[in-house]
């Protein structure tokens, strides 16, 4: 799952990591340290400009709203629940098939976060103690400090009730891809805690290598069979994770400050 990250690099950055050539400075994101579903995010995409003469796809950074709204959609209520989908099902599914097949895009983060509870708090719960168990948040990211890739979809949804010369008349917005979390030792573990990240949860972002970015963003790529061969997670050892505050827990808090590692879980003894 992913229901959580963090995205502070500069857009000129990203361009220049991605390749992009393409990007307005009006659509420019400030750092965030706490992207939540709903929010707008930075996403590469290969996409023709519009209303140019060229029909080529150009690399684009754009602005995209996190939750997608597939282009039938009578409404965007569902968005929320459509931040994420399987990398499993996608091709087969009628809310993500459409778009696995054509929009395809690239969403940049720094890492993400992800929420274990706590063998003490654990405890607590099932001796009747404690109701709601607090729950400690990990942060995860590519272990050499790269940019972690996320393969995403995104559609264009346009909303009947507006004008066509309104501003918000077409909604853009994504989805991330999810795969099954590797069961493997990280390439940089916590000493107290998850040594994999199927320890932390059973399922994580498909992190695409700069290998595969080219191939996911090509609009030219249409076969089904041959799309899914790019869902193949990344090479086992790449990440690493670590306990971080739980003030990040809160969708308010926002700050460089939610990315420092902690010595130790705040939520309990862990494992």
């Amino acid at each position: 799952m992913c229901g959580r990250y963090a995205a502070s690099r500069r857009p000129e950055d990203l361009a220049g990591v991605f390749e992009v050539e393409k990007w307005r400075p009006e659509e420019t994101l400030e750092a965030d340290y706490n992207v939540a579903p709903t929010k707008e995010v930075h996403a590469v995409l290969d996409r023709p400009l519009k209303d140019a003469d060229d029909p080529r796809p150009v690399r684009q950074l754009r602005r995209l709203k996190w939750g997608l709204v597939p282009s039938w959609a009578k409404s965007p209520e569902g968005a929320a629940r459509m931040i994420n989908a399987r990398a499993e099902t996608v091709h087969e599914k009628p809310s993500y098939r459409r778009a696995f097949a054509a929009r395809r895009c690239i969403l940049p983060a720094d890492g993400y976060y992800e929420w274990v509870t706590g063998k003490q708090e654990r405890d607590l719960e099932v001796a009747g103690k404690k109701k709601r168990p607090r729950k400690q948040p990990y942060f995860v990211l590519p272990a050499d400090g790269s940019v972690f890739a996320m393969a995403g979809l995104y559609e264009f949804w346009r909303d009947r009730t507006l004008p066509d010369d309104h501003p918000q008349a077409w909604w853009a917005t994504c989805s991330v891809i999810t795969t099954e979390a590797e069961a493997t030792p990280l390439a940089v573990a916590p000493a107290e805690g998850p040594h994999s990240l199927a320890e932390i949860h059973p399922r994580m972002p498909l992190m695409l290598t700069p290998d595969r970015w080219d191939a996911w963003l090509d609009p030219a790529r249409t076969e089904v069979e041959d799309l899914r061969s790019l869902l193949e997670p990344p090479p086992h050892g790449l990440m690493r994770a670590y306990p971080v505050s739980t003030a990040v827990s809160d969708v308010r808090n926002n700050g460089p400050e939610l990315l420092k590692e902690l010595a130790g879980p705040e939520a309990g003894t862990l494992f």
